[in-house]
């Protein structure tokens, strides 16, 4: 397989890139130091059989129509928006991305903002570090213990939260397309009413049209000034402008945040605010988990290559 050419999109996984260039004859499309078709020009487009994307850079129209021999899109990610599915179809190219693998990790990451935003765990750290303990106790917090939590799309990951969030004594609802038969929690046909029922609000779903924007300003009104708003979906899920000016106002009670709409850029209002934990989207990002989608990844596109079926297919 060292002859066929696979193009990665953006740097990622180091341990990811180090597989590809040793399987298959690898091109990196960030050493382009000039237009995507000059590039692929230089380097023999036609020769390349698979791309390597992730949820920064997939494979849109313009890089499916310029590789004319491209054969399958293998994402090193669960989310699949930076792909183009639909042309893929068209042209009968194969998808597969990274489920199951990421699942814990990015449900874990969701408890430790809900606590680090309720428990005030970053402003707190600051407060000692600064000597300001010698001054006065930090004051009181809020326990995430028994609090109503509201989730939305009860997909893997956000069925993992669940579970964790169980642990924690909390009551679960849930908003998604249709009611999910395998769960025990209350299903809200309509996201308003999932906001206005619970404390804690949790995006877990899938970014498609249907779902960027989803929190928008009834959500977050909804949601209220004691609310508590997680997202570790997709930035494009929640309307950053109203979800900045409700934190400024006091019409939400706090955020944990680690996507956001125009990364890896963040709204300046946000950097000051205690109620507030930002993270730089590594919701995925540990040593273990990431190992684990750059194997999944390469046995892809073995697979693939080998005629046989693929491990975890999209299309």
């Amino acid at each position: 397989m060292k002859s066929i050419g696979v193009l990665m999109t953006c740097p990622m996984h180091k341990y990811l890139e180090q597989q590809l260039e040793t399987h298959f004859n690898l091109f990196k499309l960030w050493h382009c130091n000039s237009s995507i078709t000059e590039f692929l020009k230089t380097h023999q487009g036609n020769t390349i059989r698979a791309v390597v994307g992730n949820t920064e850079i997939g494979a849109d129209a313009e890089l499916i129509a310029s590789l004319p021999s491209l054969e399958i899109v293998a994402s090193y990610s669960v989310g699949l928006d930076k792909i183009d599915l639909r042309k893929c179809e068209e042209k009968g190219i194969r998808v597969a991305n990274t489920p199951d693998v990421l699942t814990d990790d990015v449900a874990d990451l969701a408890v430790g903002l809900i606590l680090g935003v309720l428990r005030g765990i970053c402003a707190s750290d600051a407060y000692v570090r600064i000597g300001k303990w010698k001054d006065a106790d930090f004051g009181l917090a809020t326990k995430f213990s028994g609090k109503s939590v509201g989730i939305v799309g009860l997909g893997r990951i956000g069925t993992a939260i669940a579970k964790r969030a169980e642990a924690f004594g909390c009551s679960i609802s849930y908003f998604s397309r249709s009611q999910k038969s395998f769960a025990n929690y209350k299903f809200y046909s309509n996201i308003i009413d999932l906001a206005t029922s619970c404390q804690i609000l949790i995006v877990a779903c899938a970014l498609t049209e249907e779902t960027r924007h989803i929190i928008n300003r009834e959500v977050i009104d909804a949601l209220g000034p004691k609310g508590i708003l997680i997202n570790i979906g997709r930035g494009a899920h929640v309307d950053e402008t109203e979800l900045v000016s409700a934190l400024l106002e006091g019409r939400l009670g706090g955020a944990g945040l680690d996507v956001y709409e125009n990364e890896p850029e963040v709204p300046e209002e946000l950097l000051g605010l205690g109620n507030v934990v930002l993270q730089p989207h590594v919701g995925s990002d540990t040593v273990e988990t990431s190992d684990a989608m750059a194997d999944l990844v390469i046995s892809n596109l073995k697979a693939h290559f080998s005629k046989k079926s693929l491990l975890t297919p999209v299309i």
